[in-house]
């Protein structure tokens, strides 16, 4: 989903059907807030020169 505006992609019907398998329409709506969210979270702080807090770890 973030992907999509960098590369002219978006999400498939085949995984969007994998998806729904797995995962209620509430579920699907809210996880699907949390990724926009964070990406536009993310998106803000790069435009900003906001580096990482280094809260996650690899």
């Amino acid at each position: 989903m973030t992907a999509s505006d960098l590369n002219g992609e978006f999400v498939s019907d085949e995984l969007f059907a994998r998806v729904k398998a797995e995962f209620s329409t509430e579920a699907i709506v809210v996880l699907t807030e949390l990724i926009a969210w964070e990406n536009a979270s993310a998106r803000f702080n790069r435009a900003l020169g906001v580096e990482s807090q280094q809260i996650w770890k690899r």
